[in-house]
């Protein structure tokens, strides 16, 4: 029982830290809508764990530079 929880924690922490989740590129998320919005999704969804890593800033840095194109003035 004492393995339990630690067991579970490692598991967990794999699958965010896995090597071959590819870092994008703020040009890259904004030429592709669809991998953006998935980013951005799975970001929010756990924004404690995520919020810091290379891909959630670079989807929030996307998402302000796709605003700024849009709005009046822009």
């Amino acid at each position: 029982m004492k393995y339990l929880v630690p067991g579970i924690a490692a598991l967990a922490l794999s699958g965010c830290f896995g090597e071959g989740d590819k870092i994008y590129t703020v040009d890259e998320l904004m030429a592709d809508q669809a991998l953006l919005a998935k980013i951005t999704s799975e970001c929010r969804s756990n924004p404690g764990a995520l919020r810091q890593t290379p891909n959630c800033q670079n989807a929030e840095a996307a998402h302000w530079k796709l605003w700024l194109r849009t709005t009046p003035g822009g």
